[in-house]
């Protein structure tokens, strides 16, 4: 069945969390210095949660945790260095109520490789997240009911994986559909990663934040291609990451996509309406059969169990 809420596109952060107590969890936010993963952090820390922001910027962390001065302790992670992201698990003692996969890069200009050779948005927005979420299973599961949000985006629609072609060997580098394949493998993720992890009551959800101006689009000078009517402020953008990590409704529920505090409603085809765009979900994205093989490519890619 799916999810409908009481919120919407205009809800706020601080609106779909109100009057939860968040006393005793604790969450790692990445990305969590600027844009949404700063708002996600500043009201996860208002809960009451003790909340660790892993940067790769540690004084822009720093400065962030300063801001919202509610006990923040700042960690640093490079989510391409899959040392720091082994340094980073091993550093982490005890359970893990909640993570926030929130850092990102978008339409990179020119093809770039990560140290391994993977299409950088790739291996950034799910590989570097799939390692870290991966190598925190442990803490995870000792939680006892942990959720795990990953930040997607409406830009899944544009392509699917193209599991022959990854990395853009054999076609021409494509900005959007390197980002858009990247983020269905985000939303593939959360499919793969429930089924192995519900008896550990571990449940991983995808999110679209929606259309925020964030440093997230300097690489596409800074501008928003959505109409002003469908923009969101940063504590908007926020909301439906928070809502998947907080709210009693969620609870249990994993391997779904939403955006605007509701799950998204599959469609046959790409939208042509932005409207319908924003709160549509491609099924290859959520394909139980997609989602082991982007499992099986990426753990082969970190060379994990």
């Amino acid at each position: 069945m799916r999810i409908t809420t009481a919120y919407g596109v205009k809800s706020t952060a601080d609106g779909v969390s109100e009057g939860i107590d968040l006393t005793g969890k604790r969450a790692v936010v990445t990305g969590g210095a600027s844009g949404i993963g700063l708002e996600t952090a500043r009201t996860l820390a208002h809960r009451g949660a003790s909340v660790t922001l892993a940067v790769r910027d540690t004084e822009r962390g720093l400065e962030a945790a300063a801001e919202i001065g509610h006990g923040v302790e700042v960690r640093p992670l490079e989510l391409t260095d899959h040392a720091s992201i082994a340094a980073f698990a091993a550093d982490w003692d005890g359970p893990l109520h909640l993570l926030i996969n929130n850092a990102g890069v978008m339409a990179l200009p020119s093809l770039t490789p990560d140290p391994r050779g993977w299409e950088f948005q790739f291996a950034t927005n799910h590989l570097g997240h799939f390692s870290l979420t991966t190598r925190l299973h442990r803490s995870l599961a000792a939680a006892g009911g942990a959720r795990v949000v990953s930040l997607s985006s409406s830009a899944h629609l544009f392509s699917p994986v193209v599991f022959d072609d990854i990395n853009f060997k054999f076609r021409p580098y494509d900005a959007t559909l390197a980002y858009a394949q990247s983020k269905t493998a985000v939303n593939l993720f959360a499919v793969a990663a429930t089924a192995r992890w519900r008896d550990d009551g571990i449940t991983v959800n995808a999110v679209n934040p929606g259309a925020i101006a964030t440093p997230l689009q300097r690489h596409v000078g800074g501008k928003l291609a959505t109409p002003a009517d469908l923009q969101k402020t940063t504590e908007q953008g926020a909301s439906t990451s928070v809502l998947l990590a907080v709210s009693p409704q969620l609870e249990g529920i994993g391997g779904r996509y939403f955006n605007d505090n509701q799950e998204a409603v599959p469609t046959d085809q790409r939208p042509a309406d932005v409207e319908e765009l924003v709160r549509s979900v491609a099924p290859y994205s959520l394909d139980p059969d997609n989602a082991e093989r982007i499992w099986t490519i990426s753990a082969a890619a970190l060379r994990l169990d």
